[in-house]
């Protein structure tokens, strides 16, 4: 069995993680202390994805919750499903990190990760087929981002081999929960640019707007916003924990969908969005997924991917319907967009398509995009990051942790870098080059020909030797003969 291991962190990592483990376990059938009340065998099959089992029939998350204050995890502990969880995966410091990227990277976290190591490895070591780990954070606070990126390298280090896949909450383009973001968001990138394989990037605004837009909610909140988070989740890992006509799991997505090793950023997104009112009106098909799929209004990721273009797509369908016509349709998209596609990858849209539905649905799809138009995000965020830290700005709270100014310079030119990297592919064309290529082809196959005329024989070399005297003999013979002619017509 492939399993999963989750992590979340920080007070959003927490919140995003609770709603998770809502979801996940009303698809398996678990009520909210880990027992099975489903109507399926199949929830069951292949619940060990995320789940344990334990004595008496309980299923227990394989997850950790870890914080640097204890406020986070009491509310948990105290929902309706803190129960489900183990004891002793809450870990938890007492002092928290103060929206401070230094303190969760260098110190308070620092202090924090050994235990959360060993955990780690409890879990992991339980497994019979670890797939690789789930991380879930934000990227604005001290927690989330600090924390959160020591220990994706110290889980990097020790399990090289493994997906490392996280779900990232981005700074929004213009609401903002903290001051030091930009600080603590760039440093966070500079980190998972190394050591991540998959990174989903979310972001506040963008599920506001579709809460507004296409859910009609009023007055949207949090949990709703975390909802949407959980399905987009829940969708990318359906092929592990469900049978399917044509599956998929973290291991073949990464390698279908990231070219290069520091493009992995996606934005993900879902369908069907449709307000309570109007779901009657409507009917679930096919081409209305896709349709909605590739709607830039649906995507989590404040960014237009009107301005860019995909590297990648893939579509994660889920309920009863056919696979031509899923097939059909990605196509036609594709084709009916093609200049929003690159077109030096021919076929650059994978498709996985399970048979269960996310519950009170017919049919669903979660779709995940590799799109340049990313780069808006780590531009604006950048540009933030370049004024604060021209004037040295809050720089004193992270250099007292024993941090250095070099570390920002660095982290700053990384992502100057993944900028560059993005609008350069974006400009990229499959005919770019190919003048050069041929030339270096005439050039090599010259060089062929040369190599391939046969070597001079001894024999061969004296005949050559003969011929070139003969031929400068009459060459001077020639010479004497105009010399004469000359003389005899100056004569007279």
């Amino acid at each position: 069995m492939r399993e999963i291991v989750h992590l979340q962190i920080g007070q959003c990592g927490n919140q995003i993680g609770s709603k998770f483990w809502e979801v996940i376990s009303e698809e398996h059938g678990l009520n909210a202390t880990g027992l099975y009340e489903g109507d399926s065998n199949l929830q069951l099959e292949r619940v060990n994805v995320y789940f344990n089992e334990a004595n008496g029939g309980k299923y227990v998350p394989r997850a950790l919750l870890i914080d640097l204050e204890p406020g986070t995890m009491d509310s948990v502990r105290g929902s309706r499903i803190g129960a489900l969880f183990r004891p002793d995966n809450f870990i938890h410091g007492n002092s928290g990190a103060g929206n401070n990227w230094a303190k969760g990277h260098y110190t308070e976290g620092a202090e924090l990760v050994d235990q959360v190591m060993d955990q780690v490895r409890h879990e992991s070591e339980s497994c019979d087929c670890l797939q690789g780990f789930q991380f879930v954070h934000s990227l604005g606070g001290g927690t989330g981002s600090g924390m959160g990126t020591l220990l994706i390298n110290k889980i990097r280090e020790e399990y090289p081999d493994r997906i490392m896949n996280t779900f990232s909450i981005m700074p929004s383009p213009k609401v903002s929960d903290t001051v030091v973001e930009p600080y603590n968001a760039t440093l966070s990138v500079h980190q998972l640019l190394e050591n991540t394989d998959e990174t989903f990037c979310i972001d506040n605004e963008a599920l506001y707007d579709i809460c507004f837009r296409s859910l009609k909610l009023t007055t949207p909140s949090y949990g709703d916003l975390n909802h949407l988070v959980c399905m987009t989740m829940s969708g990318v890992t359906t092929s592990l924990r469900f049978p399917g006509q044509l599956n998929a799991d973290l291991r073949k997505l990464a390698v279908n969908m990231v070219p290069f090793p520091r493009l992995h950023f996606f934005m993900p997104g879902f369908a069907p969005l449709t307000a309570r009112g109007s779901r009657q009106y409507s009917a679930l098909t096919v081409p209305e997924l896709t349709q909605q799929m590739f709607d830039p209004r649906n995507m989590m990721t404040a960014c237009d991917p009107r301005r860019g273009r995909y590297l990648t797509v893939a579509g994660m369908f889920r309920g009863r319907m056919s696979t031509r016509e899923v097939d059909e349709q990605m196509l036609s998209m594709q084709q009916k967009n093609s200049h929003h596609f690159v077109d030096w990858i021919p076929h650059n849209v994978k498709v996985a398509v399970c048979d269960i539905p996310p519950r009170g649905l017919k049919m669903a799809a979660t779709f995940i995009g590799n799109n340049t138009a990313i780069q808006e995000v780590f531009r604006r965020v950048g540009e933030q990051f370049a004024l604060m830290f021209r004037r040295k700005a809050f720089l004193h709270w992270y250099t007292g942790e024993g941090m250095d100014e070099m570390e920002f310079t660095e982290a700053e030119s990384n992502l100057n870098d993944l900028v560059s990297e993005y609008q350069q592919y974006q400009d990229a064309t499959a005919d770019q080059g190919l003048e050069e290529e041929e030339e270096a082809e005439e050039e090599a196959e010259e060089e062929a020909e040369v190599e391939a005329r046969p070597p001079m024989t001894t024999s061969t070399k004296a005949h050559a030797k003969v011929q070139s005297r003969t031929e400068s003999v009459k060459e001077q013979r020639v010479s004497e003969i105009v010399i004469e002619t000359t003389e005899s017509d100056e004569d007279p």
